[in-house]
């Protein structure tokens, strides 16, 4: 998932984040986690979105690596 690059975007740390989301440190940094999988709910993707004022969508358009 993207959360991190749209995060970096915005010029955002995890904190900040956490704190406009009022989701845990501990729960972004585990979604943002290229080796962790981490399932997260529809929920809680829009409200990340919506703290990043970005689409949702564009957390669900994968690229080849």
């Amino acid at each position: 998932m993207k959360i991190a690059y749209y995060r970096r975007y915005r010029n955002l740390t995890q904190e900040q984040l956490a704190e406009r989301t009022g989701l845990s440190l501990v729960f972004l940094g585990h979604v943002e986690a290229p080796n962790v999988s981490k399932a997260i709910s529809l929920d809680t993707l829009f409200l990340i979105a919506q703290a990043l004022e970005i689409p949702a969508y564009k957390f669900l358009i994968f690229e080849d690596e």
